[in-house]
């Protein structure tokens, strides 16, 4: 049993080749054991701050734990989550996440890596994508 205690992961400060605003990584599982080929990190997102464009090739599981955020697929409405929101973005899909404009956001993100990649890098998040309207329910 490995246990990664709460002082135990030392924040980063997020690539501003991955991200736009302030974000900060704490590595939970950054090196898979073989077998396995999942990866995991607690990721902060300042007011403002959001990921570039992206994409999983064996999707992402997102588990929203404080604040309040925004999150798009290309090709589809912007929509909103909050704090105890669970979301699986699909497998080899264009998306982006990040805080509202006026909240952080915390999420734990865990994904898997295929040929031993686990995400894809795009580019910068528009203003215009960022701030569009939200999908109502």
């Amino acid at each position: 049993m490995i246990i990664v205690k709460k002082e135990s992961p030392a924040s980063i400060k997020g690539p501003d080749n991955w991200f736009t605003g302030t974000a900060w990584i704490e590595f939970i599982k950054a090196e898979p054991e073989t077998p396995s080929q999942v990866t995991a990190a607690r990721v902060t997102f300042e007011p403002g701050a959001r990921s570039n464009w992206h994409k999983h090739p064996l999707g992402q599981l997102l588990i929203v734990t404080d604040g309040v955020g925004w999150t798009q697929v290309e090709g589809e409405p912007k929509v909103e989550f909050k704090a105890g929101d669970v979301m699986a973005c699909p497998k080899d899909k264009k998306h982006w996440h990040g805080a509202t404009q006026h909240s952080s956001m915390t999420h734990i993100a865990v994904q898997e890596a295929l040929d031993g990649k686990n995400v894809e890098w795009y580019e910068p998040v528009s203003d215009a994508d960022y701030l569009a309207p939200i999908k109502s329910d």
